[in-house]
């Protein structure tokens, strides 16, 4: 016999003890929704006059009837200036478009960073587009926040970077005072011993050497005036370094082998990249005393130049990251002072792009720049 307390409820039927909810209007629930979103909310029809806004989009823009007058008179400067164009657009054709960092101020207020989505609202019976909806982000305390951080950790960098300098020309300073101490207490005494003074001499004078080259790629490490442009693109920057360390190759016993892309290279302006590509080939060569072979070669993929270089030498440290840590270098004491891939990092990365380095299967090192081409494209000098 089936237990009658076990017998679910018919529908529209409820149980015994069960409260019905309340009704609660739909209505009411979306201008509520409307109203509280913590993004500025604008509907406009096709005549891109405006229909609604929430609270947030009255406090972001001020009283205009059309949603393209309203973005035409704060927009400071950027990609979007006509407004009318590129809403219609998202009208017409029916897909959404994303606005990203426009700077916004209008009447003496502050500028505000917004980020900004237009999609097309359907009419009830689908068959076109009455109007669309445009969602407005305020990312200004969000991008106010990351400077802080980028610069925190700039300044981090810089401390870290001044302490491994302050210990890298103590060194020699330490030695130069000892030498020059040494040859000086020689000169005061007789017999004077002339050849322990000159050999002295000319320890100090090398201290003082590693000092300029310290101080010599610390300021091109820090530098940011523009220097004289050098025509051509990537391809044509990767040529005259190969031919600038040509002789180099050939005193190491060194071949380089190019293979350049056939796609269209964004120009390059300026000696930065060169002196990159300078650099790379350099330590490429290093590497490999007693000869060996370098490859170099360009492509482009998914909107980013690469440009790769495959040596046979020696090879990196297991942990490769080191080597673009200020001072670190895998030379012998005197033929390097470990700041050249630190610049080319540096450098690369204001190009929005990035530098890694590994270790091939076969032996020796590969080192792999990309850089975006939009960022080449409009790079008219060095930063």
């Amino acid at each position: 016999m089936a237990d009658r307390n076990n017998i679910p409820p018919s529908a529209g039927q409820t149980p015994a003890g069960v409260v019905k909810p309340t009704p609660i209007p739909l209505a009411g629930i979306a201008e509520e929704l409307f109203h509280s979103l913590p993004v500025g909310v604008v509907i406009f029809d096709r005549a891109l006059r405006i229909v609604h806004r929430n609270q947030v989009a009255g406090a972001l823009f001020p009283e205009h009837p059309s949603i393209s007058e309203t973005l035409a008179a704060g927009t400071v400067e950027g990609q979007y200036q006509d407004w009318s164009t590129e809403l219609r657009r998202v009208m017409d054709t029916g897909r959404p478009e994303r606005y990203d960092s426009v700077l916004y101020s209008e009447d003496g207020q502050d500028e505000r960073l917004l980020n900004l989505f237009c999609a097309p609202l359907r009419s009830d019976g689908g068959a076109g587009v009455a109007g669309a909806v445009l969602v407005a982000e305020d990312i200004s305390p969000r991008a106010s926040l990351e400077r802080r951080l980028a610069v925190s950790e700039r300044l981090a960098a810089v401390g870290k970077l001044a302490a491994r300098v302050a210990h890298e020309l103590n060194n020699p300073l330490d030695g130069i005072l000892r030498y020059l101490s040494l040859a000086r207490r020689l000169a005061t005494q007789d017999p004077v011993d002339s050849e322990k003074i000159a050999d002295f001499l000319d320890r100090a004078r090398s201290g003082l050497l590693r000092m300029a080259d310290i101080i010599s790629e610390l300021l091109e490490f820090s530098r940011s005036a523009h220097t004289e442009a050098r025509g051509g693109n990537v391809n044509t920057a990767l040529e005259e370094a190969i031919r600038t360390l040509s002789d180099q190759a050939d005193r190491n016993g060194v071949t380089v082998a190019a293979h350049f892309a056939d796609a269209q290279m964004p120009p390059v302006r300026g000696s930065r990249l060169f002196q990159v590509f300078c650099n790379l080939i350099k330590n490429a060569i290093d590497a490999m005393p007693n000869g060996g072979r370098l490859t170099i070669a360009s492509s482009v993929k998914d909107r980013d130049v690469v440009v790769r270089f495959e040596d046979t030498g020696c090879g990196l440290p297991e942990d490769t990251n080191k080597v673009f840590e200020p001072f670190f270098t895998t030379k012998h004491e005197g033929k390097g002072t470990g700041l050249g891939l630190a610049i080319c990092k540096d450098y690369i990365e204001r190009l929005h792009g990035r530098i890694t380095a590994g270790n091939r299967p076969e032996g020796g090192a590969a080192f792999v720049v990309e850089i975006p081409v939009d960022s080449l494209a409009t790079e008219v000098a060095d930063r």
